[in-house]
Order: C-alpha cells, then structure tokens, then sequence
C-alpha cells in the first residue's frame, strides 16, 4: 500500500520548477544593496552553522546531576477550571517521553501577577505545545499557588499548556533558578531519563547569560528574532549596557497593571542598570 505524502496535492508545492530559487531584491535593488546583501546572506549561513555546531556541543554534554522525583501539583487539563488538583510528580511531567523541557514562569508565591516578559514567551510556547509535546514532555512551572498560576493563564488567553506548581518543594532552589531573598529566575530546563531510568538534569538556559550580557533565551522565541530582521533591530543591547530597555512586553490581563522596566527580576543587576540614554 502506497501512501501519498501530504505535500504531493499542494500547488504551492509541486509547481516549482528545479533551479528556482526565491530572490533576496527586487529588481530595481541597487549594485551596493545586492553586494551588501550577498555579504549578510553569507553571514547569515556561518550563524545557522554556528548554532547547528553550538546544538551539537550541548548534545555531548556528560550526564547531569539526579534529581529528587520531587512531587508538585497540577489542575485539570482544561484551564477554564481550578479543580480538581492533583499530586504530580517529576517522572510524570515526561508525559511518556525520555526528555522533559520546563519553562519556569516567573511568578512568585506572594504576586498575583508573572513577569510580563516571561509571558510573551509562553503567549508562543502555548500555540506550540502540541508540537514540543510529540517529541518531549513540557510543562510551565511557578512556585506560585496553582489557582493563581491558572487564573493568570486564563488572563493570558493560555489554552494548551501544563501548568505545574512547585510550591513547598526545593525544586527551583535545586536547580538555581531562585535568588538567596526568593527572587526567580526566568529560565527554560531540560531533563532526561537515562537508561537506569533515573531523571537527571540537562540543561539550564535564563535569560541572561553568567557573564550579565542579555538574550540567553531569544532563540527560544521568534519575537526578537523577527524584530531582528528590522532595520532598526531588536533592541539597544550593548556590551555596556547588556539588557534591552525595555523588552516587548505583551499587554497584561484587563485590570492588571501595565508592566514597565525590564520585566525580571528585581534582585537582577542588570535590572537595576538605568535605561540608555536616546541617540
């Protein structure tokens, strides 16, 4: 039994002709802007392979630490509703995979709202959990309590992800995604079973990197990466003044206060830097 791929009735497809290629000008583009342009295209081919070389030395990484099978808790799957709850343990976040990618949400037991530059990053993860999750379990996870992760969710127009809370457990401590006052990190994880089926730690991605310098986690979201391809770019990150000011915060819930400044951590150095001065 054949099996027709999914492309073969798409024209958008089987029209192309071999050899053609999509152009990088218009016609009327000057010689200056299509030798410049070749340049960027040239450059922008040694970055993918950068960051393909980059993906590859995190792949070899030696095992990571064993973590606890520590057990947190969760709500029903349709976020609409606030109960009931349920225990949840780490080994179940895997959903039936070997590797689990975890999004910490930067919401602190005592707020009742989540740092507005952490929610526009799950704002994209929410449209792509049903893609992450076919090849890993995922889930977003705060030490907050779980009725007021969910609240916020549904204040964010969230729908699909797993919303997890850690609160009362060592979890954040464990992995140093949370200050010496309670202050939290924005930061993705990621964590595998090996072959004794032990968890273990694999990677830990904030948004800064230990240098200070920012954008540890852009490649995590197309939002920056698309105002990359502006003229007037993403942001004024310098080496001097490593955090953008400020990131492109979603609008917060109807009733919640408009977040300003750099949306993270308040105990952050960087987030005490004051703004650049304007051009």
């Amino acid at each position: 039994m054949t099996t027709t791929p999914w492309w073969a009735e798409l024209k958008s497809i089987t029209l192309h002709v071999e050899g053609e290629a999509p152009r990088l000008w218009p016609d009327t583009a000057s010689e200056d802007y299509r030798r410049a342009r070749t340049e960027l295209a040239a450059a922008e081919a040694d970055l993918r392979d950068r960051i393909e070389a980059v993906a590859a030395q995190r792949r070899a990484l030696p095992p990571g630490a064993p973590l606890p099978d520590l057990t947190f808790v969760e709500g029903p799957e349709d976020l609409a509703l606030d109960g009931p709850q349920r225990p949840v343990r780490l080994s179940e976040l895997f959903a039936g995979h070997d590797d689990l990618v975890l999004y910490h949400l930067m919401l602190h037991p005592d707020d009742t709202s989540a740092c507005a530059a952490c929610s526009m990053f799950v704002d994209g993860l929410d449209g792509v959990e049903r893609h992450l999750t076919r090849r890993a379990g995922f889930a977003v996870m705060a030490p907050a309590p779980l009725p007021v992760l969910r609240a916020w969710a549904r204040g964010r127009g969230w729908r699909r992800v797993r919303l997890v809370s850690c609160a009362g457990t060592s979890f954040l401590d464990d992995l140093g995604v949370a200050g010496s006052r309670g202050a939290l990190f924005p930061a993705f994880s990621t964590h595998e079973k090996d072959t004794d089926g032990r968890i273990r730690h694999v990677t830990t991605t904030p948004a800064d990197f230990p240098d200070g310098t920012a954008r540890g986690m852009d490649l995590m979201s197309p939002v920056w990466n698309v105002f990359d391809l502006l003229r007037s770019g993403a942001g004024r990150a310098t080496r001097t003044t490593p955090t953008r000011w400020p990131p492109p915060c979603a609008d917060p819930p109807s009733g919640a206060a408009r977040t300003s400044g750099p949306c993270r951590s308040r105990s952050s150095a960087a987030a005490r830097r004051p703004p650049p001065s304007a051009p």
